[in-house]
């Protein structure tokens, strides 16, 4: 019998289940391999932003990984938090919503091991997703032209023996202004935990996953399932890790609590 990795609280976010980039049978063979009491689904899981466009449709693995977090529910007694995003704003109309041990939220409070943590997608801090949605799709267009064209490039790598090479993760780690939201998304974020008295703050949106610390406060993002494959780990001891998804060193692989693993904006 295959052990099952245990974790109290696992995070996932910006899934992006519809997008033809999702990785979504990395994500779904990733939650066969865990157990966890709680799981908080942070926003953009489904992406109806997609799957609106013309040609787009539901897939089967898109509802095989449905099936493992009924498995989760039922069998483990899971208890799983999805908190909306931008890309699942058709949730809106939903939340507040429960059923068994399912909730959909627009945000959630986190109390373990005597701390406190507030858990949002993170778009509402976001100006470009708030107040200029257009601009927000327009941005997601060009996302979603760039995975296309790393993907061409990848090919052609594999090709020559090369190993993969994120094109949206060097865009993003050179360009200054892309740095510069991320930071201030950071902070905008960090103020909202200090004014609410709180240990910490949980989100994702960004596509870059942080374990870091701002005076007092603990940054955590969880990262993606696009091209980083980053979860948010909670253990035993009330500790916070980032680990990264890597069939080659299957089924997990830790990463340092300080490092960034950047990709793309949305």
């Amino acid at each position: 019998m295959e052990l099952r990795t245990y974790y109290p609280t696992v995070v996932l976010s910006d899934i992006h289940l519809g997008s033809e980039h999702s990785r979504t049978e990395e994500v779904t063979t990733f939650l066969k391999h865990v157990d966890c009491k709680r799981l908080i689904l942070n926003g953009d899981i489904i992406d109806g932003w997609q799957l609106r466009k013309a040609g787009k449709r539901w897939k089967q693995k898109h509802t095989d990984f449905f099936k493992v977090l009924m498995k989760m529910m039922e069998k483990k007694g899971t208890q799983i938090i999805y908190v909306r995003g931008n890309h699942d704003d058709f949730l809106d109309n939903l939340v507040p919503f429960q059923m068994s041990n399912i909730s959909i939220v627009k945000d959630y409070l986190l109390e373990s091991h005597g701390k406190r943590y507030f858990v949002t997608h993170g778009d509402i801090f976001d100006a470009v997703t708030t107040n200029m949605r257009w601009l927000a799709m327009l941005g997601d267009i060009g996302y979603t032209f760039l995975l296309w064209l790393n993907k061409v490039y990848n090919h052609y790598r594999a090709k020559k023996g090369k190993p993969y090479f994120s094109l949206s993760q060097k865009v993003k780690h050179k360009v200054k202004s892309a740095v510069s939201y991320i930071s201030e998304f950071e902070n905008e974020l960090v103020k909202l935990a200090n004014a609410k008295k709180l240990d910490g703050i949980i989100c994702g949106h960004i596509h870059q996953a942080a374990n870091s610390y701002y005076g007092n406060i603990h940054y955590l993002n969880s990262g993606d399932w696009v091209e980083s494959l980053t979860a948010l780990v909670e253990n035993e001891d009330g500790e916070w890790n980032v680990i990264t998804y890597d069939s080659l060193k299957y089924p997990l692989v830790e990463t340092g609590k300080e490092e960034h693993l950047y990709a793309a904006v949305i």
